[in-house]
């Protein structure tokens, strides 16, 4: 039996595991919801590092990875690629293109979060994009400022920050209307790529808001690969055996 392994959280991966038999695995950390309705075996939590991932691996019989991972969860992605190369067993990953400047962007590009913190000193309304990060520093949130913080799962903020819990795929009148009403003078987001969050650049390029731009992490090599799902399920749908193929869904 071939079984593959897809390691995911986003929506690439989620699209792949909506096509996946009961044979094989879809892997999450253990962040926000679980999918219901899925035919595969969904599998929360970590695995102990690379060491721990291979052992997986071998016990349970899987013969293809795949990381769909974020593209800054960079310690998953090494560790996957590490145990790909423990056992032998190939790794496919989405390596989804990043976003690129266009006419009437004004984006300041920072390595991490302390540069982060420099970039938007001198903004009293701040979104921020990163997900669950900035929770963490609510605390120090000059009185100068306001942060507007999106993530997936709402959390209570403080009187310095609102959090708001929302999933893309977001539009851009949405996007508008957020930024209206909560009156956002900088945006600080991680180059994620893809369309599901990118309308909130289109309305920054709009407004003449400035964005802040967390420089992507290098990624390790993989086996194979792709720069959508749609590619990466063709080859897939090529790779599994006739008695083991993709699931059709209803659209």
């Amino acid at each position: 039996m071939t079984r593959v392994l897809l390691l995911g959280g986003t929506g690439d991966a989620l699209a792949i595991a909506r096509r996946l038999g009961a044979d094989h695995v879809y892997s999450l950390a253990g962040l926000g919801r679980v999918p219901a309705d899925l035919a595969c075996e969904v599998r929360v939590g970590g695995y102990g590092g690379a060491q721990g991932l291979a052992a997986f691996v071998a016990a349970q019989g899987i013969g293809l990875l795949i990381d769909a991972t974020h593209p800054y969860a960079a310690r998953m992605s090494r560790n996957v690629c590490e145990a790909s190369a423990l056992t032998g067993v190939p790794c496919w990953a989405i390596r989804r293109p990043a976003w690129t400047p266009q006419p009437g962007d004004d984006w300041r590009n920072a390595d991490g979060w302390s540069e982060v913190v420099a970039r938007i000193a001198p903004y009293r309304r701040v979104l921020w994009t990163l997900g669950r990060e900035p929770l963490a520093h609510v605390d120090e949130i000059p009185p100068s400022q306001h942060w507007t913080i999106r993530c997936l799962d709402a959390h209570a903020g403080n009187a310095r920050a609102t959090v708001i819990g929302a999933r893309g795929p977001f539009s851009v009148e949405g996007e508008r209307a957020l930024f209206e009403e909560r009156r956002i003078e900088i945006v600080v987001s991680k180059n994620s790529g893809g369309g599901a969050t990118e309308a909130k650049l289109t309305v920054a390029r709009e407004l003449r808001v400035p964005v802040v731009m967390l420089k992507r992490p290098e990624l390790p090599p993989a086996t194979r690969e792709f720069d959508d799902t749609a590619s990466a399920l063709d080859a897939l749908a090529h790779w599994l055996p006739s008695d083991q193929p993709l699931l059709q869904v209803s659209r």
